[in-house]
């Protein structure tokens, strides 16, 4: 019989690891997952989205941010990079850590088929965790379709958008963020 036994690894041989990698992973409790490379237009979704923040809350209090940034989920032992990430003030670090912030109050993930479903579900009952954060878009690259949730005083509200002729208001950031703007460039087939 093949043993299956995977191997746990520290926090901190996690970290040492990250490091010197050439690509990223995640940290699940102990278990490091290798994020898969994105497609072409899952890059442009997110250059558009972090461009359209960047610019117009240049002189705002709010700083986006990509996604080269871990988020660390303290309550979940998790360590992940959101495509976008926009934040209140100043990033909170872990610690006295310099890769690995707290306290996102907006958080953009772009979908692909393989992780629609844990952006969705698992993905975004950890981040519900995170004090800061109120608003969270999840992004279609294979259609123009973007799912808003935003937090409320009796939970978490949906709204949909699906047409480049709409704009999403943004409250967690005080802005509108317009639908063709996010899929400038984008072809669809």
């Amino acid at each position: 019989m093949v043993s299956t036994i995977k191997r746990r690894y520290t926090l901190d041989e996690y970290r040492a690891i990250e490091e010197k990698a050439e690509g990223r992973s995640e940290y699940r409790d102990g278990e490091i997952v290798p994020m898969s490379g994105g497609t072409l237009k899952h890059s442009r979704i997110g250059r558009n989205i972090l461009t359209y923040l960047t610019s117009v809350l240049r002189d705002t209090q709010f700083e986006p941010i990509n996604n080269d940034l871990r988020l660390w989920i303290p309550e979940h032992r998790r360590g992940v990079y959101p495509d976008v990430m926009v934040f209140d003030g100043e990033p909170q670090l872990n610690g006295n850590r310099f890769d690995e912030v707290l306290n996102p109050a907006l958080i953009v993930e772009v979908l692909s088929s393989s992780t629609a479903d844990y952006d969705r579900q698992s993905k975004f009952r950890m981040y519900r965790s995170i004090k800061s954060f109120s608003e969270y878009l999840l992004v279609e690259q294979d259609e123009p379709f973007v799912e808003r949730y935003s937090k409320q005083a009796q939970g978490w509200l949906l709204s949909e958008f699906n047409s480049l002729e709409q704009s999403i208001t943004l409250e967690s950031v005080g802005i509108e963020l317009v639908i063709a703007e996010i899929y400038h460039g984008v072809v669809f087939e």
